[in-house]
């Protein structure tokens, strides 16, 4: 019997994001340390089904997996005998996990839910718990806890699609009553990749682009419109039970805001680590990360999103968002960052393993 610890990494999902774990999947099973881990992967497909994988990772980020070796998998959540089990010809198999490393983004994957599941199993897994990571996607949520910790965000109004579907010309007038100038930013309150998110330049486009994030969740932030640098900043848990913080990193999106297709589909973004910002902002990043970080109640790992304008000759920062389960994608920030302040990916990996929770 191996004396490594068994790793299970988890991929796909029902989820817009489905394929953007396809890509941050190639990566984690591409440079985790062997010589630690035995590694077996789970995939879901877009509709739901679980299956145990057994095939190259070359296979999953072309989204050709289910064409490979594939086995019916679920989940017992049984409180000391469920687990993760798989059927294959010779009947039901129980897997070997040790930790189960959830290599997933958006809903049904980040926002507590699978964490849930896992909680009830037993089994350790990376990042944050339940509660943290139902909190942290849901940005509505987020910014009213963090509201009373005086970090400084976006005006913002938060609506429900049956609020919009019933009452249109209301709801846009409460949004302008708080938000008086156009244009404003658009986005499900939960959701990540800025799937299903728009920039709306007066009334008529702000409804429609409602209507556009209503498909992807029942609520609906609309958010002032910043003018400034994207800034990020990524945390890793300390084995002190304290924040690792990494140097900051900028992302000019070139024309428009920084969504899925310029991060994923184009090469129109570029990228600046560190950040060109000025040491005193950065510090007051980096405090303020560390305060919603733990406020929050993460674990493991997260990114944390901010942008910084100029006012009067002096850099303003704005709390944006946080990520609990980054993107590991070959252009992902949270992985660069994390080197850039001396990480290797393989290293990161097994930082976050041996930081599992239940």
């Amino acid at each position: 019997m191996s004396d490594k610890k068994s790793v299970c990494l988890i991929f796909g999902g029902r989820s817009p994001e489905y394929k953007v774990s396809l890509r941050s999947f190639a990566n984690v099973f591409s440079n985790i340390d062997r010589d630690k881990y035995d590694v077996s992967t789970v995939g879901i497909t877009s509709g739901g089904e679980w299956y145990l994988y057994r095939g190259d990772a070359s296979e999953v980020e072309a989204d050709r997996w289910q064409s490979g070796e594939i086995y019916p998998a679920f989940i017992d959540p049984s409180c000391g005998r469920g687990g993760i089990f798989y059927r294959d010809a010779s009947g039901v198999r129980k897997l070997d996990v040790d930790v189960v490393f959830p290599v997933v983004h958006g809903k049904y994957c980040e926002d507590g839910t699978l964490q849930g599941l896992l909680s009830m199993c037993g089994i350790p897994y990376v990042g944050p718990g339940c509660a943290s990571s139902a909190v942290c996607m849901d940005k509505t949520l987020t910014k009213l806890i963090l509201s009373d910790y005086a970090v400084p965000q976006a005006n913002a109004v938060s609506v429900t699609a049956r609020e919009l579907e019933s009452s249109p010309d209301e709801v846009a007038d409460r949004i302008e009553n708080i938000i008086p100038s156009y244009p404003v930013f658009v986005k499900p309150s939960s959701s990540g990749s800025s799937v299903g998110a728009s920039k709306a330049e007066d009334r008529g486009s702000m409804l429609a682009a409602m209507k556009e994030a209503a498909k992807y969740d029942r609520k609906i932030l609309v958010e002032e419109y910043i003018i400034g640098r994207e800034v990020e900043i990524a945390a890793l848990e300390g084995e002190d039970g304290g924040v690792i913080l990494s140097c900051c990193g900028e992302i000019n999106p070139g024309d428009g805001f920084y969504d899925y297709e310029t991060k994923y589909e184009n090469d129109r973004a570029s990228y600046f680590i560190p950040a060109r910002i000025k040491p005193e902002t950065e510090m007051r990043i980096k405090e303020t990360a560390s305060l919603i970080f733990n406020v929050l109640g993460c674990q493991g790992m997260s990114r944390i999103d901010f942008f910084v304008r100029d006012f009067k000759g002096t850099e303003q920062i704005v709390f944006n968002e946080i990520n609990t389960l980054p993107g590991f994608t070959s252009i992902s920030m949270y992985p660069q960052l994390m080197q850039k302040t001396g990480l290797s990916y393989t290293d990161l990996i097994t930082r976050l393993i041996e930081l599992a929770h239940v």
